[in-house]
């Protein structure tokens, strides 16, 4: 059955699922509403489709002794701007925002990391493009986020293909104009993440080059405010909030369908993209320590950047953790959980 081409419009509203982006989007701090009961309250920064979704479909919020009070931005980096400014206690965002945080000294601590797949972050290019890999990008044109981790994933793919960023003519775009640019033919390729992978994929408008399964960390993270960390009821509260966190993402795993329907009714999705990408990328993460190699390895998208003089002079990324609660979690390079029919 021929599908019909998702026009650039429809992608609009999935600009506030970039839990992956660094972006320049800014922030919706409208409040999503409150949770839980006390005299505690716990001001968490979300995203669209984000963490109040998933722990009301695993039935995470009841039973809270303290209260959550929901922010909802449209992506990483403006909610960490929040939790430097106090505004938030903690929120859940991808593996690159934080780097740009640690790299503007921005006031925030990773405090808890999930490790999944990078099958979503891809390079794509449209279904009859000559190009077949990533070594045939040589001279052309490709759609990127700056300073999302889809840029860092496209600099790690050329870079194994025996190529630099230089190599490759470059066109910064967000989502909605990349779409409109890959499927008019103005760009060769566009290096995106997941739910853009599944609904360029489901749509049947490309294909994928390359992905960054086994290029990228597949790193996700929740960051705090060490002024929340230092107030014991406050981490007490983060503690718990995290465990719940853990628990709804085993859900997840454990029920990808019905997931799926929660997450296309809250974001626009499609359900059969969302179901796509649960199955792809979001299910696959499993809670890990932030441990040593977790470090590196985002030290390393932190010098990327800053050799690309984006980020302003060198971070240390091991200032930017705080390790109290791995508790008994495995290390941040456990495999993630694959479908068998994915």
């Amino acid at each position: 059955m021929r599908r019909h081409l998702v026009p650039a419009a429809l992608l609009l509203p999935l600009t506030l699922l970039l839990a992956a982006c660094g972006g320049n989007s800014a922030a919706d701090t409208a409040g999503a509403g409150t949770d839980g009961k006390g005299s505690l309250t716990l001001n968490v920064g979300d995203q669209k489709g984000g963490s109040e979704a998933v722990l009301r479909a695993a039935g995470e919020l009841k039973n809270l002794d303290y209260k959550i009070k929901w922010s909802t931005f449209t992506s990483g980096t403006p909610l960490l701007e929040a939790v430097n400014a106090k505004a938030v206690d903690i929120g859940g965002v991808g593996n690159t925002p934080p780097v740009f945080a640690a790299g503007a000294g921005s006031k925030v601590s990773v405090v808890a990391a999930w490790h999944g797949t990078s099958k979503g972050e891809a390079i794509l290019v449209p279904k009859n493009s000559s190009l077949r890999k990533p070594e045939e990008l040589k001279g052309r044109s490709i759609a990127v986020a700056q300073g999302s981790s889809a840029h860092f994933q496209l600099i790690a793919s050329l870079k194994e293909a025996g190529l630099k960023l230089s190599d490759v003519k470059v066109k910064y775009l967000q989502p909605a104009d990349a779409l409109a640019a890959f499927t008019g033919g103005k760009v060769d390729a566009w290096a995106v993440w997941d739910p853009y992978t599944s609904q360029v994929l489901n749509a049947e408008q490309g294909r994928i080059l390359a992905d960054g399964d086994g290029v990228v960390n597949g790193l996700s993270f929740q960051v705090a405010a060490p002024s929340a960390l230092k107030d014991t009821k406050k981490a007490a509260a983060v503690k718990d909030y995290l465990e719940r966190l853990r628990r709804a993402q085993d859900w997840v795993y454990r029920h990808p369908d019905a997931w799926a329907k929660v997450w296309a009714k809250d974001t626009g999705l499609p359900y059969e993209v969302a179901l796509a990408s649960v199955k792809r990328t979001n299910a696959s993460r499993i809670a890990v320590a932030v441990d040593k190699p977790l470090i590196a390895s985002e030290q390393q998208i932190a010098d990327t950047f800053t050799e690309l003089k984006l980020i302003p002079g060198k971070v240390d990324f091991a200032a930017f953790v705080d390790t109290r609660f791995n508790g008994g979690l495995p290390p941040s390079t456990t495999t993630p959980r694959v479908y068998k029919d994915s």
